[in-house]
């Protein structure tokens, strides 16, 4: 397998080169050249470990690590989860995925810790070394941290908008203090943040000089390894209700946890549909309702992982809608740029549904399944279980990921249910009495520049 831009201008590429490569040289996101059909093996698959089942899902993607080297990769990611790393519980009327296992408690240590392990396989492989450059919006920044704290060969920078993580988010990664780890709280937003990061990895002298690498969901490993999760899914409903086919709901702010979910069914997963579900800041659900694209301002809201304008991860699923037409993709992005909008006629898809849900709509849910069911939901995944049962009609099974503890979230579950004693959790707890290392800066790419200039090790 090899892999290409979104953009179209960069030669095609094995899977080690860009993994390290993060952002694509020309600006875009990397993509597999084709995208494999597995109709013919998932059969087989129903009754594998989760391990055995990622080694399977991930290596029809990847060419350039043989199988021996990659199973011992995902099985070290995957030993710090428990057996089974994302259980499916029937809810009410919907069902569960709770990806909330890992050491972060957030789903995206399924993919950090995957990622971690393979920078650190990769640069021995070629005594080389790494500097991690990130923007989070809340959980990204921590999974990331814990999957590459203390290894020898690689340096993490992770940006985060001070004062808008919440106060557990922060802490889990301040109070990471290995050599390594650099955390910038920046005087802005998530976007700012964001922006930051593309413009340092546009700069293609920077980035070569100094080895930037990423682990944002810009890096095609992120996505590949959330595929795995909606297999596992499926697999586990297959077991309670006979079927496979499910319609998924998934509280979105980058795109990437869903976009996982679309791959997973150009594979040939039976998806009926991926629900896609978001806060205030609906510029997501307004694309798939309108089909224009246009950013407004910011809202802050009680799910601030999804307090995003500008998914880094939907230009990959825009290069899917425009027919793999790389120069009508880098038309739309410059359009983008320019006017911050963007908007695709007639737009006719099947797949996604959209839909928003506010802060008093994600609270009553909140309330509603501690109340009735005994099940407490964080602000995110109340946001996607809200979607689901907006849409679920009985027929085909609803499985509403469920994206973070709700310890991470206790101040909101307390508002939320009237209860301070629900949301807790031995690590979450610890987390105040532990020292921190921060560094404030203003939104500006030149200090955040200066400053890793700096730090840098090597």
């Amino acid at each position: 397998m090899k892999y290409i831009s979104t953009r179209g201008n960069i030669k095609p590429t094995n899977f080690q080169d860009v993994v390290l490569m993060g952002l694509a040289d020309d600006g875009g996101l990397i993509i597999p050249e084709s995208i494999p059909d597995v109709n013919d093996k998932i059969d087989s698959w129903a009754n594998l470990s989760y391990p055995e089942l990622a080694f399977e899902v991930m290596k029809p993607f990847i060419s350039d690590i043989d199988d021996v080297d990659l199973k011992h990769i995902i099985e070290k990611s995957y030993s710090a989860f428990p057996k089974n790393p994302a259980p499916l519980k029937k809810v009410s009327e919907v069902y569960v995925l709770e990806l909330f296992h890992g050491p972060t408690l957030a789903f995206k240590d399924f993919a950090l810790q995957f990622l971690g392990n393979l920078f650190e396989y990769i640069l021995e492989k070629r005594d080389s070394h790494l500097n991690i450059l990130g923007a989070t919006s809340g959980d990204t920044g921590s999974a990331a941290i814990y999957g590459v704290r203390g290894k020898e060969r690689i340096n993490i920078f992770i940006m985060h908008p001070h004062n808008r993580v919440s106060p557990i988010q922060e802490r889990q990664m301040t109070t990471v203090l290995d050599d390594n780890v650099y955390n910038l709280a920046l005087d802005g937003t998530f976007d700012d943040c964001q922006n930051i990061m593309k413009e340092l990895f546009n700069d293609l002298e920077f980035k070569r000089e100094y080895n930037l690498g990423a682990v944002n969901s810009v890096n095609w490993a992120r996505v590949l390894a959330q595929i795995v999760y909606y297999f596992h899914a499926s697999f586990q409903l297959e077991k309670t209700t006979g079927s496979r086919e499910a319609i998924f709901s998934v509280p979105t702010g980058n795109f990437g946890d869903i976009l996982a979910g679309y791959y997973a069914s150009k594979m040939g997963l039976p998806i009926k549909n991926l629900l896609l579900a978001t806060n205030e800041n609906d510029i997501l659900s307004r694309f798939f309702n309108t089909g224009i694209y246009n950013t407004s301002t910011i809202r802050h809201t009680l799910s601030p992982s999804m307090d995003i304008q500008v998914a880094s991860n939907f230009e990959r699923y825009l290069y899917y809608l425009v027919g793999e037409d790389a120069e009508k993709l880098r038309s739309l992005m410059n359009e983008f740029k320019d006017t911050g909008s963007l908007s695709i006629e007639d737009l006719d898809e099947k797949l996604f549904i959209a839909s928003a849900c506010n802060k008093e709509q994600c609270l009553k849910t909140i309330s509603t399944h501690w109340q009735e069911n005994s099940y407490l939901l964080d602000p995110h995944s109340a946001i996607g279980v809200y979607v689901a049962e907006k849409f679920n009609n009985g027929s085909i099974p609803t499985i509403s990921l469920s994206t973070a503890h709700p310890a991470k979230f206790s101040a909101v579950v307390e508002k939320a249910t009237g209860d301070s004693s629900l949301a807790t959790h031995p690590d979450i707890d610890q987390l105040p009495n532990l020292d921190t290392k921060m560094v404030t800066l203003n939104a500006e790419e030149n200090l955040v520049k200066e400053f890793m200039l700096e730090k840098l090790t090597f």
